[in-house]
């Protein structure tokens, strides 16, 4: 069985995997020796991996001492990437074209990651990872708007107060924000379709239930990508 460990901006998961089934989930703040030793108690953990996109830390210090895989740009990945500068390319958005491509081998795939940013990776047909682009994620826009201008508060989104046109300062930040963000999103899938007739789109993140996106036939869903992507680089490098 493999433990699969992501360290993201808010929270860290744990995933433990036999094969490619996904066993058990759980999602924390920080991580702890505890936490990991109960995975380690409950389960016949073999091999491991960790990636984060924050400093490391006292958890790569803890997790150098059970010979966990850390995933680096310099880790063997089971694609062509085409990338130009490697080494500055978020783990998580590796992981996720490579969950990504375990589910829909063949075809020309955009991943988008709704979280903290907004990633968009594209991956050919013929397993070529290219590239893609980074906006600012859900929150991120709403404290832009508070931190850079005198007079705009600070937003809590609640779903339930969104409006075309906002009749509030606070609802026009909310209406401004979601709509200018669920455009942004749907003119990038637009754009790539235009481009790759056969696209197929997977969506994962924290935020990826905020929004309906269009067009339904081509978006999947699947909120754990990442952890999936990990897994299959374990799987990988073991192989090796």
């Amino acid at each position: 069985m493999n433990l699969v460990i992501d360290i993201g901006n808010t929270f860290v998961k744990l995933a433990v995997f036999e094969g490619d089934n996904l066993l058990e989930l759980a999602q924390e703040e920080h991580l702890s020796s505890s936490i990991i030793d109960v995975f380690f108690s409950n389960y016949k953990i073999k091999k491991g991996i960790f990636s984060s996109v924050r400093e490391f830390g006292e958890a790569e210090t803890l997790l150098k001492k059970y010979n966990f895989l850390k995933l680096t740009h310099l880790t063997p990945l089971p694609l062509q990437n085409h990338y130009k500068t490697p080494e500055t390319l978020g783990v998580d958005r590796v992981a996720a074209v490579i969950g990504a491509k375990s589910s829909f081998e063949n075809t020309n795939l955009l991943v988008i990651d709704i979280g903290t940013c907004v990633t968009y990776d594209f991956i050919s047909s013929k397993n070529e990872y290219f590239g893609g682009a980074i906006a600012p994620g859900f929150e991120m826009r709403f404290k832009a708007l508070n931190h850079f201008t005198g007079k705009l508060p600070l937003i809590n989104f609640n779903k339930k107060e969104l409006k075309l046109i906002g009749d509030t300062t606070e609802s026009s930040i909310v209406s401004g924000v979601y709509n200018g963000m669920k455009n942004e999103i749907e003119g990038t899938i637009n754009n790539y379709i235009s481009q790759y007739e056969t696209l197929k789109i997977v969506v994962t993140g924290g935020d990826i239930n905020l929004f309906d996106l269009e067009p339904k036939n081509r978006i999947f869903a699947d909120e754990f990508l990442v952890l999936k992507g990990l897994n299959e680089i374990l799987n990988y490098n073991e192989n090796q």
